[in-house]
This record gives C-alpha cells, sequence and structure tokens, in this order.
C-alpha cells in the first residue's frame, strides 16, 4: 500500500509541476511576485498531496524566532521535502542552488524566475564569491537567503562537513543567522518509493546576531544547535557522512 500511495504521489505530482510552471512563466512578465505566489501554492499543494495520499504530516516549532527583516536560513539538507517546505510557509526568499537544476524541464524553469543564487560547483573559488556578492544584495533587497552548508544531501542519521559560506554571508550583510533542525529524510528518502508515513519534525532556532562577531563563529553556533537538536530528537549522535568519490559539495 506504502508503495501505491507514492506511485499515486508521483503522478499527481507530474501532473501538477508542469501547470504551475506555466502559470509561473505566464506571471513572470508581471513582476516576481506572481511567480513567488504561484511556487507557494504549488508547494502548498504538494505538502497537502503528501498529508493525504502519503500519510506525511509536519510540525514547526520555534516560528517566533522568525526576524522582521532579512536573514540568513541555515539548514541541513536531507531531502526533497524540505525544499517543497519553504516556499509554502517562508516569505520572500531565494535558495544557494546548483546551476544544473535550473536545467531541470518545468520544475527547474520554474525555480529560474525566483532569482536563486545559481553556482556552478565546479568552479569553487568564483562560486563562493558569487554566494557572498549575489547573497548581500538579495538580502539588501529585503529576502532570505537559504543555504545548506553540508553542501549536498546527507542522509537522516548522518552529518558532513558545515562549509561557513552562511555565516560569513551574513556576517558581511549585517544580518542575522537562523538555524532550522529538521528529520525529512527520515520520512523522504531518495526515489520515487521513498515515501514513508509518519510526522516530520522542524524546528526553528534563536536568533543569532551577527553584530561584532566573526561569521565564522556564528556558523560553528548554528551548527552546533541543529546537531544538539537532531541528537536530542534521535537520542543518538549523527555518524560521519562520507561523499561518494567524483562527488562535489556546493562551495557555501
Amino acid at each position: 500500500m506504502r508503495i501505491l500511495r507514492a506511485l499515486i504521489f508521483a503522478l499527481a505530482q507530474g501532473l501538477a509541476t508542469p501547470l504551475y510552471a506555466l502559470l509561473m512563466i505566464l506571471s513572470a512578465p508581471f513582476g516576481v511576485r506572481g511567480p513567488r505566489y504561484f511556487a507557494g501554492a504549488w508547494s502548498r499543494l504538494m505538502l497537502g498531496l503528501a498529508h493525504w495520499i502519503c500519510g506525511i504530516r509536519h510540525e514547526l516549532s520555534g516560528w517566533e524566532h522568525l526576524p522582521a527583516g532579512p536573514f540568513v536560513l541555515i539548514a541541513k539538507h536531507q531531502s526533497a521535502w524540505e525544499t517543497i517546505f519553504f516556499p509554502a510557509f517562508l516569505p520572500p526568499h531565494v535558495f544557494v542552488l546548483k546551476q544544473e537544476i535550473l536545467s531541470i524541464p518545468f520544475f527547474g524553469w520554474g525555480m529560474r524566475l525566483l532569482e536563486p543564487i545559481a553556482i556552478d560547483r565546479e568552479q569553487r573559488r568564483e562560486a563562493f564569491q558569487q554566494v557572498l556578492s549575489q547573497g548581500r544584495e538579495r538580502l539588501s533587497r529585503g529576502l532570505i537567503v537559504i543555504i545548506f552548508p553540508e553542501g549536498t544531501r546527507v542522509p537522516y542519521g548522518y552529518r558532513g562537513r558545515y562549509a561557513p559560506g552562511g555565516g560569513l554571508l551574513a556576517a558581511q550583510a549585517g544580518v542575522p543567522v537562523v538555524p532550522l533542525a529538521h528529520d525529512a529524510g527520515r520520512l523522504w528518502k531518495r526515489g520515487v518509493l521513498g515515501k514513508y508515513p509518519g510526522t516530520i519534525h522542524l524546528a526553528l532556532g534563536p536568533i543569532l546576531s551577527t553584530e561584532g562577531r566573526d561569521g565564522l563563529e556564528v556558523n560553528r553556533e548554528a551548527e552546533a544547535w541543529i546537531e544538539a537538536e537532531l541528537e536530542r530528537w534521535s537520542h543518538q549522535p549523527a555518524r560521519p557522512w562520507r561523499r561518494k568519490p567524483g562527488t562535489r559539495s556546493l562551495p557555501q
């Protein structure tokens, strides 16, 4: 039954995504608000379908920690679920992502309209500077910048190396950092069939000010909070994650 539900969800997602991508494209000439609206609507639809078809729910705590202005959100990247969740609930934001995603039919075409910071992972030095320069520009316009500091999907129960780009960007731009812990990878695994019923937990951490602080220090504080929260949920420390040979992380 679980596999059948996962297949039904995949079919529904495959039918809805081109439609919403087309709506995003048609609304783009009138400004970015249209694409953002339809991206949020698509995300809410996907979360609703995941709930009703696959039995995947979510609980969020710490909503009061969201700052009123722009900030850098540092989160783990365990699955595709969290990338669906953010547009549904967060104020206007941008992702730091690999540029190959923008070539995915429909999904990538729609994502391109949301002003992401799309980097070439093969050009690590240039990509790092791009994150800092474009990140400051997005923050200056009041947008949230979302960074996955481990640079790639890390399965639930594992821990990758946290790159310091999120803390450094926030310190340069003079905005706070907000860490976010979640266990989406526990229920939403790789592949069409990797969906399991249950509740995904999310927690927004305390606002970490960068005023008068070193960005590296702030980044380490965000990492410590995220990993401690996940350990509290799972009752065991995360295991070190080793990437497969030939893969490279996002230079954040």
